[in-house]
């Protein structure tokens, strides 16, 4: 493994866009409209922090990055569905996505819910693929993706978003909000390149759970900071959306640098959790300190 952290955050990035092009070219999808939009949605750049975590997870328990490869691209093909159907007028009305028109505005609205739906199922179908994993730990890692990004992950925390649109909400309902929307999809790539390594250990496991809970409740907050204080040129997306959507964001609710302060002791406690592991979690830690610096 490269020893340098913006060697090995590109070497993993680019690995990851060389997997989902190597997926949709052997999916053989007969609708060249749905095979377009799936590869602009999936191949416009982003930060690829869940398949980043699958690799470096995996790697800190010891298994191969080509066995990790379709866990990795799983998990981003579910993200990037996410953001397919967020930014749809129906959800979050955005025009703008990592610089570039959302997918509904380049394709249409039918062809950007097929694209959304396909990136959904192909994540599956990738993990169902035969592998070295055992298919014990194989089905623990499609329940586990399965059950994050759904009704009670993911697309529960969409739903409580946009009711709390609007209306006056509690910091413990905004923290809800996040760990559900955001945080969970984390998490379950951490936990997933764990058990893609072999790792049964409760205790291990428990420690990498909580360590998700808290960068991704500290990556959303980032977010929402840089939503404010950020530019669209940076971000590749429109900002002062949270304000104009009238959402509740713990920037809006407790102010920048209570904001600030917060996200720095969340990831000064996730550092805290890796360094207790036995394994080597040098780049984890690395990326904890990216995620804080970030302006994009």
């Amino acid at each position: 493994m490269m020893t340098n952290f913006d060697e090995t955050l590109l070497y993993y990035r680019k690995r990851i866009e060389r997997t989902l092009e190597n997926a949709l070219f052997s999916a053989n999808i007969a609708s060249k409209p749905l095979c377009e939009a799936m590869r602009y949605s999936t191949q416009n750049g982003g930060k690829r922090l869940r398949p980043v975590l699958v690799y470096a997870t995996g790697l800190c328990f010891g298994q191969a990055l080509d066995v990790l490869d379709p866990i990795a691209a799983s998990v981003e093909c579910i993200h990037c569905y996410s953001l397919i159907h967020d930014d749809l007028p129906a959800m979050d009305n955005d025009d703008l996505r990592r610089g570039k028109p959302t997918c509904h505005i380049a394709f249409g609205y039918a062809t950007a819910i097929l694209a959304g739906d396909a990136l959904q199922t192909m994540a599956f179908e990738l993990l169902a693929k035969p592998s070295s994993i055992t298919p014990e730990n194989q089905l623990k890692i499609i329940q586990c993706l399965s059950h994050y990004s759904g009704a009670a992950g993911m697309c529960a925390g969409q739903s409580l978003d946009l009711m709390a649109e609007e209306k006056e909400i509690t910091i413990n309902d905004l923290k809800l909000i996040h760990s559900l929307k955001t945080g969970v999809l984390i998490k379950a790539s951490v936990i997933m390149g764990a058990i893609a390594a072999g790792c049964n250990d409760p205790q291990l496991l428990n420690t990498l759970e909580q360590f998700g809970n808290k960068i991704g409740f500290a990556f959303q907050l980032q977010d929402d900071l840089l939503d404010i204080t950020g530019s669209t040129k940076n971000l590749g997306k429109n900002t002062g959306q949270d304000i104009k959507m009238q959402k509740a964001t713990y920037a809006i609710l407790c102010g920048i640098e209570a904001t600030k302060k917060q996200i720095e002791k969340l990831m000064d406690e996730a550092i805290g959790l890796l360094q207790s592991l036995p394994q080597d979690t040098q780049f984890l830690e690395g990326l904890c300190g990216y995620l804080v610096g970030r302006d994009m």
